[in-house]
């Protein structure tokens, strides 16, 4: 419990401390940190949760069910903000939008997941029936078969069915993974470039306002790069939490 706080505290300071060497106008607002809870059991997120973090962030739809549900992070974290961060398929969307505190969806790669989404979303959002789901668009930027996104060319595409055409969704940004392992030795790192590009491209053809355009984008291993680029929102894991877990099967 005091490791992981001590470590929260650690990355909260080096977050801030990038912030600092972004261009001006990149300085509007402080980078938020999502705690990837993937494989971490509930009391490791009650943990973080009292040292201070609120926007978590999971993989698995089941996974994160279990995890909404559980008694301890209900009766301990009333506050928490989760954010879906995995792959998505149409046939568990239903089971997804359930989800107490459920905060945004960063990985809609294609517009039938929105139209799913935009769908849906009626049947399970509370009280205040003007309330959007918050989404992010998932960019595959390394153009690798094995990582989930959209095709580059495809984003302004998707970005405009979203805003026009699905009025139960909140466009909030652009995600991206990245390849793994880049070294900042070689320059800055090309996925977070071409993602800032896909952003300049969708405000010059959108007409939409940088600053309503956030970047999900650095994990443990490159996050204070992708500040210092400009990203808004940051998902780290392994640097909070530890190693993480075996899955088992």
């Amino acid at each position: 419990m005091a490791e992981v706080a001590a470590n929260l505290k650690s990355i909260c300071d080096k977050i801030s401390h990038a912030a600092t060497k972004r261009a001006p106008g990149y300085q509007y607002c402080e980078p938020r940190l999502v705690a990837v809870s993937k494989l971490q059991p509930p009391d490791s997120i009650v943990s973080a949760y009292e040292a201070g973090q609120r926007h978590f962030g999971e993989n698995y739809v089941n996974e994160l069910m279990e995890k909404a549900f559980s008694s301890l992070i209900i009766k301990n974290c009333k506050q928490i903000r989760w954010h879906f961060i995995g792959n998505l398929q149409r046939n568990k969307v239903n089971k997804l939008l359930c989800i107490p505190n459920l905060y945004v969806i960063e990985t809609v790669y294609s517009e039938r997941l929105a139209n799913a989404l935009n769908n849906s979303w009626p049947k399970f959002r509370n009280s205040d029936s003007s309330s959007k789901l918050n989404v992010m668009v998932q960019v595959n930027t390394s153009q690798e078969k094995e990582k989930s996104g959209c095709d580059v060319a495809q984003v302004s595409t998707i970005v405009k069915h979203i805003v026009e055409n699905c009025s139960n969704l909140n466009f909030m940004g652009l995600m991206t993974i990245g390849m793994y392992g880049y070294d900042i030795k070689n320059g800055p790192n090309p996925d977070f470039i071409c993602l800032m590009k896909c952003r300049e491209k969708i405000h010059e053809e959108l007409e939409i306002d940088v600053k309503d355009i956030e970047l999900s984008m650095g994990m443990s291993n490159d996050y204070e790069h992708a500040i210092e680029l400009g990203s808004t929102n940051v998902r780290v894991g392994s640097a909070i939490f530890g190693d993480r877990p075996q899955k088992s099967n």
